[in-house]
């Protein structure tokens, strides 16, 4: 279970080589005896994250893990809990892609709605029944400001992350009074591998700056939380803006 501190003692990484799950599984570790179930596809990646937390001071546990392939989900997230209780599960995986071939090229459209979305709900009804047979855990998803409203220019990804979003904000309401619960974070854009290369938008935010938000988060027993979290007042003033208007913007 969670310390006193609000801090967990075993994680569970899906998709523990992204930039944002290394960060968070740094600040816990940082604080403590800490236990990683890092679930990737193997290669240097992983090794370099099992390394890494390794030598914070965490024993980490690696097992592969292919979002797509939904059918071995069950398995693995019973595994990764057989020898201890999951405090925090971590969805953390996802692709973002070109944005026009998201459209235009049936397989990177499939892929990505797949991944983002079909892989994201497979996961979380797995962890939903562990952490009610537990009586307790987070799951925590990796959402995204773009399925707040879904903009022109990544329409493809966005639709994805709503579905993901909407998803997990329903499973916490359904987790309620289990002892388990959901929290949602919405970053805006993150200077990670992923959008490398991409121009920085607006309010722009490292990956550390999420892993911050999801301690906290965890910690604080929160829902749902924005990074940063001015980006909840731009958000909410971008979902009121009439349609034929919000096509013009350079979004």
């Amino acid at each position: 279970m969670l310390n006193a501190l609000g801090q967990p003692q075993t994680v569970l990484l899906l998709g523990g080589t992204s930039d944002i799950a290394r960060a968070t599984a740094r600040a816990w570790a940082a604080s403590g005896d800490l236990h990683v179930v890092l679930a990737a596809r193997p290669g240097p990646r992983r090794d370099a994250a099992v390394a890494e937390l390794t030598g914070l001071g965490a024993t980490v546990e690696a097992v592969d893990f292919e979002a797509e392939a939904t059918g071995t989900h069950p398995a693995l997230v019973a595994a990764a809990a057989a020898g201890r209780d999951i405090d925090v599960a971590l969805v953390a995986f996802g692709v973002l892609g070109d944005e026009e071939l998201a459209w235009q090229d049936h397989d990177t459209a499939v892929h990505l709605a797949t991944v983002n979305y079909t892989a994201a709900v497979s996961v979380g009804v797995c962890l939903a029944d562990l952490v009610r047979r537990q009586g307790h855990g987070v799951v925590v998803a990796l959402s995204s400001v773009a399925g707040e409203r879904v903009r022109r220019s990544n329409f493809a990804y966005g639709a994805s992350k709503a579905g993901m979003d909407g998803f997990y904000l329903g499973l916490g309401e359904a987790l309620r009074g289990t002892g388990g619960r959901v929290l949602v974070v919405r970053p805006g854009f993150v200077r990670t591998k992923m959008t490398e290369g991409r121009d920085p938008a607006p309010l722009s935010v490292d990956a550390e700056d999420v892993a911050a938000a999801i301690v906290r988060g965890v910690a604080e027993g929160d829902e749902l939380v924005w990074v940063p979290a001015a980006m909840r007042v731009v958000m909410s003033g971008l979902r009121h803006v009439p349609r034929a208007l919000f096509r013009k913007l350079p979004l």
